[in-house]
């Protein structure tokens, strides 16, 4: 079986200045997450690598053409519909609306923050699969260290974790990506494909825009805009000899079929 690469985006509002108590209009945040994601548009259409889209219903509607567009291409599955407020009512509206602006079926889910969200509410809201674990210890946010590194099947959701190394617990998410060597990562990456067969990535798209402007500390924002996607480039190209990319809906079928 061939091992897989897993690439998402988490196409929201940019309102992590709003976190840090910096004001930011709805403009500037809806089109800095635009800025970067008409870069990584570019870049994924020139490898023609795959991706899934985590979008927030609020992104979809305020950018339909877009969003038509990249269905086209890449998977869409839902990222909540705002990404700072959440409401459970929310899992079926945001999914009800991606697929009304985009044309094609949602059946999966990442919510915001990395926030847990019952497996049984995500089925009786029509996702099959949920990628809302980051299966390791990041300081101020949330301790998975315990949590299946690998997918597993909960109430008929497929839970699809993001990468960590099997021993240490290593995130490949996209703080890592920033701040650790290049070497490291793709050491990483090697690691979790000889033990899984299968390794999942995560960005977002405002990380590729600009981001001087808005005082964020040196770990989010040291690498951004082109230098991030030329960093980025370079190691999808390295590792798009060693795994086949896929969407996470060619995944989850892959674990219900018990392979």
């Amino acid at each position: 079986m061939t091992d897989l690469a897993l690439l998402s985006l988490d196409v929201e509002e940019f309102d992590l200045p709003l976190e840090r108590g910096a004001p930011i209009s709805d403009e500037t945040q809806f089109e800095t997450s635009r800025a970067g994601m008409d870069r990584l548009e570019a870049l994924l259409a020139d490898l023609a690598i795959p991706a899934t889209l985590f979008t927030t219903a609020r992104f979809a509607l305020r950018y339909p053409d877009l969003m038509r567009r990249l269905a086209s291409r890449h998977e869409i599955a839902s990222h909540a519909f705002s990404h700072s407020v959440f409401a459970p009512g929310d899992l079926s509206r945001s999914r009800e609306t991606l697929e009304a602006v985009c044309g094609v079926p949602v059946s999966g889910f990442r919510r915001p923050r990395m926030q847990h969200t019952p497996a049984a509410d995500l089925r009786d809201a029509g996702y099959r699969y949920n990628s809302s674990i980051n299966p390791t210890w990041v300081p101020g946010r949330y301790n998975h260290l315990r949590a299946p590194r690998t997918p597993t099947i909960e109430d008929g959701v497929v839970q699809i974790p993001a990468s960590v190394t099997p021993t240490l617990r290593i995130p490949l998410f996209w703080l890592a990506f920033k701040n650790l060597p290049l070497a490291l990562m793709r050491s990483a990456a090697a690691a979790v494909l000889r033990r899984d067969a299968a390794v999942n990535l995560y960005f977002h798209p405002w990380e590729f825009a600009d981001l001087r402007p808005f005082g964020l500390p040196r770990h989010i924002a040291g690498v951004d805009g082109a230098r991030l996607l030329d960093r980025l480039a370079a190691f999808l190209g390295w590792l798009q000899p060693r795994a086949e990319f896929a969407t996470f809906g060619v995944l989850e079928a892959r674990v219900r079929r018990g392979v």
